[in-house]
């Protein structure tokens, strides 16, 4: 089986069991990574970090020096523990699919219990906060074998349902969290611009690290309509009649722009913005995952 397989939304949605969807996720990117230039320091991404100014010298690892040319050190226990917290958006919009086999929702779902199954593997605690007009579950963070389990439970019983307020839940979450953690978000940030990003700016400026990712539906990002089209609003329940051809050079505008400003503005407080769609393998997203655990 090639690599890439591993990786693939179609491929994954064959794999019922949530458990199993998240080995085969990890297991096709790890091959990956060790075929990568990440090979060398990503595996062991919660045991050292980069050399920085100030850093006692003795304390380089220079096997990892041998295989990346950078400079690493060894992490001390009280270092190397990183408390994450799984954010999910289950609003009915969340459960879109034009064309693809995963919707957002389960997309979204496939790569949080990928994540889930890496940071626990790293001895890792994480939890989980599941959201749509306000916090629906929370689990509390756990660096057990067990707490896997009690993730994957919850995550394979949500369905998406309901509207969906993430600056509400963003704030309900600011006020739970009692120590810096790293937050990954996985929304269709349906709502508010200025709203979101002024909720995310207060969240990462009370000391918290936040991994943004932007989960759309393929359609959602290529437009892929023609002739006469009525659009309904996944969560109002809305109609809309237009002419595809008519509104797709608009629509695409303002999604890029879009994005470009969540770009933008969260680069600017040190916010990771990943935006995906549900045709793309998941290695981009871990990926970005790693790379900021690799700065910490």
């Amino acid at each position: 089986m090639r690599i890439e397989r591993y990786l693939k939304p179609e491929v994954i949605q064959t794999i019922k069991r949530l458990d199993l969807r998240a080995q085969f996720i990890v297991k096709g990117f790890m091959y990956g990574i060790h075929a990568s230039p990440f090979h060398g320091f990503s595996v062991e991404f919660s045991e050292h970090r980069k050399y920085t100014s100030g850093d006692d010298p003795a304390d380089i690892d220079w096997n990892i020096y041998a295989k990346t040319d950078k400079y690493y050190i060894r992490k001390y226990e009280a270092e190397t523990n990183l408390t994450g917290y799984l954010m999910i958006d289950t609003s009915r919009s969340m459960g879109y699919t034009y064309r693809q086999e995963l919707t957002k929702f389960d997309y979204s779902v496939s790569l949080a219990a990928a994540l889930a199954y890496l940071m626990i593997h790293q001895q890792d605690p994480v939890g989980l906060i599941t959201f749509d007009e306000k916090i629906k579950n929370s689990l509390k963070p756990k660096s057990k074998r067990t707490q896997l389990g009690n993730i994957l439970s919850l995550l394979s019983q949500l369905s998406p349902s309901g509207q969906t307020d993430i600056v509400k839940a963003l704030g309900q979450t600011a006020v739970m969290l009692r120590h810096a953690s790293l937050v990954m978000v996985f929304s269709d940030l349906l709502g508010n611009a200025d709203e979101i990003l002024k909720m995310l700016h207060r969240l990462r400026h009370t000391g918290h690290d936040i991994i943004l990712f932007h989960v759309l539906d393929e359609a959602e990002v290529l437009f892929p309509f023609s002739g006469s089209i009525e659009l309904e609003d996944p969560e109002s329940r809305e109609n809309v009649r237009g002419n595809a051809t008519a509104l797709r050079k608009d629509y695409l505008e303002e999604l890029e722009q879009f994005r470009n400003r969540f770009r933008r503005e969260c680069s600017q407080t040190r916010i990771d913005y990943v935006p995906l769609d549900t045709s793309m393998p998941f290695d981009k997203a871990l990926l970005e995952y790693l790379q900021r655990r690799s700065l910490r």
